[in-house]
Formats: C-alpha cells, sequence, structure tokens
C-alpha cells in the first residue's frame, strides 16, 4: 500500500451470499491496478485473480461473488451476468494492449490464431476484420506460451491476436508481423465509440440485490482513490511488471479508460449489435445493475 492510504472497508448487506469476505475476481494484467489496488488490505475482501478467459465461469458456478468480467461472458452466461457500471476495462481510440498481428495484408486472413486469454478480444477482432477488411475468418485457440523468441523452430502462425502484457513485455519480432492492428484504434475508427473489454459484473440474479449496490460503492470508491495515486500506480507497474515507465505512464493514463459513463454504455450495446449482426453472439442482452455510488450508499463503505 502507498503511505498513508489504508485497506478499503466492507461492511455492506450480506443478505442473500453466504456469510465470509465479498470474494471479488479480478484480472491479473497490468491494466486491472486502478481497478482494484487496496481491496487486498480489506480483512472483508478476498481477491482472485485469474486471466480474463476464466473469471466469467467463476462468476457463473459461485466461486466468486463479483468479478471484472471479459464482456461476451455476460451473454454467455445462463442467466446472463448484470453488469455494474462502476468500472471497466476499456478505451477510446488505441489499447496497445489488445493486437492482431499478421504476416500478410489483412484483407488476406484466413484463419486467427486467438489467444486463449481472451474472450471479448476474439469477437472484437472478427467484427474489425469482416467489416473493415471484408474477410470471415475462422479462429483457432492458441495458447501463447507456447511461443517462443529465441527458438527457430518456433512455429509462429500467419495470423495471431494477442492480448494483455504479454503485448508489451513479449511482443512478436515486428519484422516477423508487418501487418498489425491496434484493435481498440480499429473500433474507434468504425464506430466512432469508446471500447469497453471487460466490467464489474454479478450474477444475474443478484441484480437488484442490497450487496449488490454495496459493493458497487466499494469498488467505485477504490477506482476513485486510485486515480488520485497514478503516478504511484504506475511506478508499482515499472518495479513488478517489466513496463517501460514512459510507456506504461501512457498506457494507464492515456489509453485505458476505466469509468463507465453514456459513452461506454452506447459502445456496449454497439458492440452486441455488431457481434449478433455477423452470428458472432445470440440476441441475449444483459441487465444493467442500477446504483447510487457515494459516500454512504447502502451504508456500507469506508476507508
Amino acid at each position: 500500500m502507498a503511505p498513508g492510504l489504508g485497506g478499503v472497508h466492507y461492511a455492506g448487506s450480506m443478505t442473500s451470499r453466504p456469510a465470509g469476505p465479498l470474494r471479488i475476481g479480478c484480472v491479473q494484467y497490468l491494466n486491472t491496478l486502478p481497478l482494484i489496488e487496496g481491496l487486498e488490505a480489506s480483512r472483508d475482501v478476498q481477491l482472485t485473480r485469474a486471466v480474463p478467459s476464466a473469471l466469467g465461469g467463476m462468476l457463473s458456478t459461485g466461486q466468486v461473488d463479483v468479478a471484472l468480467v471479459s464482456l461476451v461472458d455476460a451473454v454467455r452466461a445462463t442467466p446472463a451476468h448484470g453488469l455494474i457500471p462502476v468500472g471497466g476495462i476499456g478505451c477510446d481510440g488505441a489499447t496497445l494492449t489488445v493486437r492482431v498481428f499478421s504476416q500478410v495484408p489483412l484483407d488476406k486472413v484466413t484463419t486467427l490464431h486467438a489467444d486463449i486469454e481472451s474472450h471479448t478480444s476474439v469477437i472484437l477482432a472478427q467484427i474489425v476484420l469482416a467489416r473493415q477488411f471484408g474477410v470471415r475468418v475462422k479462429v483457432q485457440p492458441l495458447d501463447a506460451s507456447t511461443l517462443h523468441h529465441d527458438d527457430a523452430q518456433c512455429p509462429w502462425p500467419e495470423t495471431l491476436l494477442l492480448i494483455g502484457d504479454k503485448v508489451v513485455t513479449d511482443s512478436p519480432p515486428a519484422v516477423r508481423y508487418p501487418h498489425q492492428i491496434d484493435l481498440g484504434e480499429a473500433w474507434k475508427t468504425l464506430t466512432g465509440l469508446p471500447f469497453v473489454y471487460a466490467m464489474w459484473m454479478c450474477r444475474g440474479p443478484d441484480v437488484g440485490e442490497a450487496w449488490v449496490r454495496d459493493a458497487a460503492a466499494l469498488l467505485e470508491r477504490t477506482r476513485l482513490r486510485n486515480t488520485m495515486r497514478t503516478q504511484w500506480l504506475i511506478d508499482l507497474a515499472v518495479d513488478q511488471r517489466r513496463w517501460p515507465r514512459d510507456l506504461a505512464a501512457k498506457y494507464v493514463t492515456h489509453n485505458l479508460r476505466y469509468s463507465i459513463g453514456a459513452e461506454q454504455r452506447a459502445g456496449v450495446g454497439r458492440f452486441f449489435d455488431e457481434a449478433q449482426g455477423l452470428g458472432l453472439l445470440g440476441a441475449m442482452r444483459p441487465a444493467w445493475v442500477g446504483v447510487g455510488v457515494g459516500v454512504g450508499v447502502g451504508g456500507g463503505v469506508g476507508v
């Protein structure tokens, strides 16, 4: 923790969930720090880190109470997860860490080898390739840990999608992939809207519960407090995650967006429309949790 900043205390109503700490699932990349840093210091919170593709299932099965879930997993759950509009991971232009690398021009791509840690980005890549480049691609799952830069025999795919810190810290050699596209930037060009990759979510049946509103207040207070110590978060990233300092600062303060407002809601709706139109997702839509976030919401949040 930063000097002088204590943990966040959760004392909200627990009427419809098991007694004990609020179980929060989150992403383990640099981009999650502004949303979660400080939560772990609370005795009333249990933080579980996992890759984005795992968190939707963990929420569905009750392993966590709320989670930072990949957007498409909201509608792949039955019933659909509820969207909690107090924080997410998004962009309003270039993302930097969600990128397609190709050895052939993008309008010639036939197969996309997609990072198994990603769900939403796989759908986004298909939308961009179809709408901007006129190609419908076959998706092949890719375990990026099998790609080794120092192995001359490593079978690098012709076209691949990578997400997360590895795009910066273990980026494929540019000479091998002359054709690249940042999917956040491509979405902005295509729609004029920001993009949301992941949001805080709860299970669908819990959408109206008081404890969800209290949890939302906790998460929003954490996000707002972290906006006041951005430089400390950047220093933390540089020390722990091998990011160049200037790039980490640009990423956290310029590339990413962490709040969910009217434009982000519109972007979420447009994403589901585009995915539906291409037959990539069904017609189900998630519900939005109605929250009034601020000091004293539910009487449950303090620092």
